[in-house]
């Protein structure tokens, strides 16, 4: 078998183990907003060989579990999804903004950004908020209890996943060490 082709076929086992992390997360009971979707975009986009597939992680998560989900309108919907796949363009960035040490300013940024976004799209799209300054502030104040669970979960979610990866890594030093 050739190089490329075991890359792929490991870089898609990679992805079908996001996706179902990501659709599990989603249909248990969890915190609201505490899913490793973003995180496992990131993670996507920084270990996979095909970066393109990163995309896909957010898109083939979200569709799945959105069949079994009560979900929101089209227009939310649709900002959801492009917010969640965002992180994938890190693949795309130079190395060194890849960096391990970027990942927490990174997430934090990230949730912030997709409070700011999600929200918005909220009080454009729902009908639920005047569209007016107050309105969007209003959509902006019932929106600011998720805000801790999100940046919390998605740097927990990160934590286990790039942690996880380390660990992985390091395991057979670590048996060759005590041996």
């Amino acid at each position: 078998m050739n190089r490329l082709s075991t890359s792929l076929r490991s870089d898609l086992v990679i992805v079908a183990g996001l996706v179902a992390l990501g659709v599990a997360a989603r249909l248990l009971p969890h915190e609201p907003n505490f899913t490793p979707i973003a995180a496992a975009t990131l993670f996507a986009a920084t270990v996979l060989r095909t970066r393109i597939l990163a995309f896909a992680v957010p898109l083939i998560a979200l569709a799945i579990s959105d069949i079994f989900l009560a979900s929101e309108m089209t227009g939310i919907r649709s900002v959801v999804y492009a917010m969640y796949m965002l992180p994938a363009v890190v693949a795309f960035m130079p190395e060194r903004t890849r960096a391990l040490g970027m990942f927490v300013p990174a997430i934090i940024a990230y949730s912030l950004l997709f409070f700011v976004v999600t929200n918005f799209a909220v009080w454009a799209f729902s009908g639920m908020y005047p569209l007016t300054m107050a309105g969007l502030a209003t959509c902006y104040a019932a929106g600011l209890p998720f805000l801790p669970q999100t940046v919390i979960g998605d740097l927990f979610w990160a934590a286990v996943l790039f942690g996880g990866a380390a660990l992985i890594q390091l395991a057979p030093r670590l048996a060759r060490r005590s041996a």
